[in-house]
């Protein structure tokens, strides 16, 4: 049996009982650091062995499937936040579902719906596109072809790019594209920054050095809502 066990991205007191329980029945936990790992675990008094599951190494995916095949029962984790969303996992997963082992999802802490929910803009769909390339080019036709869709785009970036990252969206989109930064949700320093790409990538060039991780969330333009938002329910 393999378990999904999302983890807090910050506040540790975000965590599920119904994760907690999984983490203290499960035989291993898979994560992305075991030091991280460790430290969450400590925290809530669980003992259990910890094994560093890496995405790129095809021996470390193996030596995980072999422990579900023999009958064991682990819980994967991430740093933060669920596993397999912009975070390692889901080759575990789809090696497990293709052995016919029983894999169990379960819900929690994510920075990209909890972003969306504190940002105030329109409701509904919504592209999702996690890191992007680190090549401007690939990464502005992504953009592009994301804020076409006519959705809000949701992206995850480091204190070291999102300067030029905002650039980047200002050069593509337009400096006037409106923009939502999350900063370091759920912890002692969260901080929202709204405002244009343009006046954002201004605002945080200024600043000595930048920190904490970020979501930021490329909205549309101030006007009439969407053709979705007013439509008639067709169940009513």
């Amino acid at each position: 049996m393999l378990y999904i066990v999302p983890t807090p991205i910050g506040n540790l007191q975000d965590i599920t009982l119904r994760a907690l329980e999984t983490l203290k029945a499960a035989d291993a936990v898979l994560c992305e650091d075991t030091r991280r790992t460790q430290i969450l675990l400590s925290h809530f008094g669980i003992s259990k062995p910890a094994f560093r599951y890496n995405e790129n190494d095809p021996h470390s995916v193996a030596r995980c499937l072999e422990a579900l095949k023999s009958g064991k029962t682990c819980a994967l984790v991430s740093d933060c936040g669920t596993p397999c969303i912009s975070d390692p996992g889901w080759k575990l997963v789809k090696e497990a579902v293709a052995a016919g082992i029983k894999v169990s999802s379960l819900p929690g802490p994510s920075a990209v719906a909890c972003a969306l929910a504190g940002a105030g803009i329109t409701g509904g769909a919504f592209t999702f596109l996690g890191f992007l390339p680190r090549k401007p080019g690939k990464a502005a036709k992504l953009i592009a072809a994301a804020y076409a869709l006519e959705h809000p785009v949701v992206i995850y970036e480091s204190p070291y790019r999102v300067v030029k990252m905002l650039e980047l969206i200002a050069k593509t989109l337009g400096e006037n594209t409106p923009v939502v930064l999350a900063r370091e949700l759920s912890k002692v320093y969260e901080e929202w920054l709204r405002g244009t790409a343009g006046s954002l990538a201004a605002e945080l060039a200024k600043k000595s050095k930048v920190q904490g991780e970020f979501v930021l969330i490329i909205d549309r333009p101030a006007g009439p809502e969407r053709e979705e938002n007013n439509a008639p329910d067709p169940y009513f």
